[in-house]
């Protein structure tokens, strides 16, 4: 992954790309949500960690981080004769999309102030400066 913001604006970038650059999400999340998306219904971590030839506890850390992000929902189902299990499928992208643009927006803003702190804080430094002839 590019390191400054201008090599980030310079690479291609492909829209599951978004996982990794707003939320720091790993190559196993992505697989991981591929998997969730890609099923027809709700999903056990075990058959999450079938689907990305993973131990189960190893997918287990990716859906956490999964659902921290917002990116995937949990359920609860309980037996009929006592217990329960857990099952994960993807929120509805539009939610998704909309969260990833308020943060977008958010972030968008605090650049803009640290760059008015910026130019604040050196713009006397131009005033002493000695001119340059040209």
């Amino acid at each position: 992954m590019a390191n400054s913001m201008s090599e980030q604006l310079q690479q291609d970038m492909e829209c599951e790309g978004l996982l990794e650059c707003i939320h720091g999400l790993k190559q196993l999340d992505k697989e991981c949500f591929r998997v969730l998306v890609e099923s027809d219904e709700p999903l056990t971590i075990d058959e999450i960690s079938d689907g990305v030839d993973r131990e189960r506890s190893t997918a287990y850390r990716s859906i956490q981080r999964l659902l921290q992000s917002g990116f995937i929902q949990k359920e609860q189902i309980n037996y009929d004769q006592g217990g329960y299990y857990h099952v994960y499928y993807p929120t509805d992208p539009t939610e998704i999309a909309n969260d990833m643009q308020r943060m977008l927006n958010d972030w968008y803003a605090k650049m803009g102030q640290l760059i008015q702190e910026f130019e604040d804080k050196y713009e006397h430094t131009n005033e002493n400066a000695p001119a340059v002839e040209g």
